[in-house]
């Protein structure tokens, strides 16, 4: 899968010696990506030394109003989903930021009740929202071009769909499913190519849709929608079939 490299306040060995580090923030403790049930609060935080002052983004943007360690995000919505970071800082002194930890918004039959679809999104018909059975996972797409092999191949950007290991890593085949484990692109595009990773190093791709082996190798997985093109500038969708939530 892409990477989310981690971006915290480093240190040049060089120059060691002769910088204050007391007038840094230290982050100790990054914020995580993570899949939150539509309608559920998203809880966000950030643990760092020296720090006096906090700006949460979204996307980049700063969030008003949201200047303590600890986001949270109410009854989430699709519109919710995107990549958060945290600015830290001493008071008149240098900003260190965090990485971007991503949020993505997942459907069940469960929780994909009329009031919190319509309160969210009007994309989400369009969208192909399942009424029950698959689970549809929002994410907020990555701008970042690369190649990487034949499948995906050469891209323009992509999203990451994960869970923390808290969370349990990743979806679980469901273990009585008759069904095929699938995922599939759930935003109607048929240039798209979808990569899944398990959490035994187990991998696969295909074009818009990829189908894990049956029984699976791994007991929980990861997936990437990879955009050769035209990278999305609203929150996109992914439909895993098979998966409990």
């Amino acid at each position: 899968m892409a990477s989310n490299n981690s971006r915290a306040q480093t240190t040049d060995p060089l120059l060691a010696d002769s910088i204050d580090q007391s007038a840094f923030p230290q982050i100790t403790a990054q914020p995580v990506d993570q899949a939150v049930p539509i309608g559920a609060n998203a809880v966000l935080s950030v643990q760092a030394n020296n720090a006096d002052n906090y700006q949460w983004r979204r996307n980049g943007a700063s969030i008003e109003g949201q200047t303590n360690n600890i986001l949270v995000i109410e009854q989430v919505g699709i519109e919710d989903a995107g990549l958060y970071s945290c600015d830290v800082s001493q008071t008149g002194g240098d900003t260190v930021p965090t990485r971007e930890a991503s949020v993505s918004i997942e459907i069940t039959d469960k929780t994909a009740t009329t009031s919190t679809i319509t309160a969210s999104t009007t994309t989400a018909t369009a969208a192909g929202l399942p009424a029950s059975g698959p689970i549809t996972v929002y994410g907020t797409p990555r701008v970042s071009s690369g190649t990487k092999g034949t499948c995906p191949g050469t891209y323009a950007g992509y999203i990451n769909y994960t869970k923390t290991i808290s969370q349990g890593w990743g979806w679980a085949p469901a273990i009585n499913s008759t069904t095929v484990f699938t995922a599939a692109d759930g935003g109607g595009r048929t240039d798209t190519k979808i990569m899944y990773g398990g959490l035994y190093g187990d991998t696969g791709c295909g074009q818009i849709t990829v189908t894990i082996p049956n029984p699976p190798f791994s007991p929980v997985y990861r997936f990437t929608i990879y955009f050769p093109n035209n990278v999305p500038t609203t929150n996109y969708p992914i439909i895993l079939t098979g998966f409990n939530p």
